[in-house]
């Protein structure tokens, strides 16, 4: 009988360490734009933690500082692509058309940039559960989580085919929709703070993430 696979080493030991380095300076940039660099580190007890993954959000603030459209174009190409299509070219605020779909629960923008998890570690559903959590410790405060699926490691080998780049990219952006997010415009993917979606999702990935902690820990054993 062939086993099923199962991560590397116990999920019930994976961390996230979120954190954001401040300048302290003078910098109107710097107060509309906010990077928020989470590690995803492998934490076993009496154990040195080794990172597994990394994640980048950005906290966008779009009543502050300076325009928030140009201060994502200079960040990078990516989020100026995201700002072209959810903000207004020229007061830097949501488009009429976002600001349509999304409650009122605040005025920053959360925009999900960067998930990427060790080789060994995908196929388990842990990239999202991660994601999820990041998300519930940086979204208060603003109206929307925005995201452009696409692949983010390219070092594969396989990725070259266009076909097997569209299939991976399918993949992500479905698992996304799984999170709640929905195409707005232009592979511009946005979510709700208050979905429900989200908060069952999230209560699911945990479980699963449970599930596979009990059978990594019951194979350890029957070693």
């Amino acid at each position: 009988m062939i086993e099923p696979p199962l991560p590397p080493a116990d999920p019930s030991e994976l961390r996230l360490r979120i954190s954001y380095t401040d300048t302290l300076g003078s910098t109107p940039h710097a107060d509309t734009l906010e990077r928020w660099d989470a590690a995803v580190l492998h934490a076993p007890p009496d154990s040195d933690a080794v990172a597994v993954g990394a994640m980048v959000f950005y906290r966008v603030h779009l009543d502050r500082g300076v325009h928030a459209g140009h201060a994502m174009e200079d960040e990078s190409e990516d989020l100026a692509e995201i700002a072209a299509a959810i903000l207004d070219a020229e007061t830097g605020y949501f488009t009429d058309e976002v600001s349509e779909v999304l409650d009122y629960v605040g005025s920053a923008l959360l925009v999900m940039d960067r998930v990427t998890l060790a080789e060994a570690w995908r196929g388990y559903g842990l990239g999202a559960a991660l994601a999820v959590e990041a998300i519930h410790r940086l979204m208060p405060g603003c109206r929307a989580v925005a995201c452009s699926p696409g692949v983010s490691d390219i070092s594969g080998e396989r990725l070259r085919e266009r076909a097997e780049w569209d299939r991976v990219t399918e993949r992500i952006a479905r698992g996304w929709e799984r999170l709640g997010f929905r195409l707005h415009k232009d592979n511009v993917y946005l979510l709700s703070p208050v979905s429900l979606v989200l908060e069952e999702q999230r209560d699911a990935l945990r479980a699963r993430t449970a599930e596979l902690a009990l059978a990594w820990k019951a194979r350890a054993a029957g070693r």
